[in-house]
């Protein structure tokens, strides 16, 4: 029998963004190009890093780039499907 997940909420995907600011911040030169595209620095990073557009904007940068996402999901041993819903939700959320 097929086990059904449950849907995100909002806490899943903020743990889900969350892991991948981790995981942009524990190489440097990821984290220095999500910084350069974002136009962000390292202090407003840091101090908006709960924010709900902030973690979106984190899944919106590996959503363009497939192996970079791969590489992410692989690694916190997610399913690449629930990046987009985990942004959807972040995106749509008012802090």
């Amino acid at each position: 029998m097929v086990q059904k997940q449950k849907p995100l909420d909002r806490d899943d995907a903020e743990d889900i963004a969350i892991a991948a600011l981790t995981f942009l911040a524990s190489n440097g030169e990821r984290l220095g190009r999500f910084l350069a595209t974002t136009g962000v620095g390292p202090e407003a990073l840091k101090a908006s890093a709960r924010n709900p557009q902030t973690l979106a904007s984190v899944l919106d940068f590996l959503l363009q780039d497939e192996s970079l996402l791969l590489m992410f999901t692989t690694e916190s041993h997610l399913a690449p499907d629930v990046i987009v819903p985990a942004h959807t939700i972040l995106a749509d959320a008012h802090p």
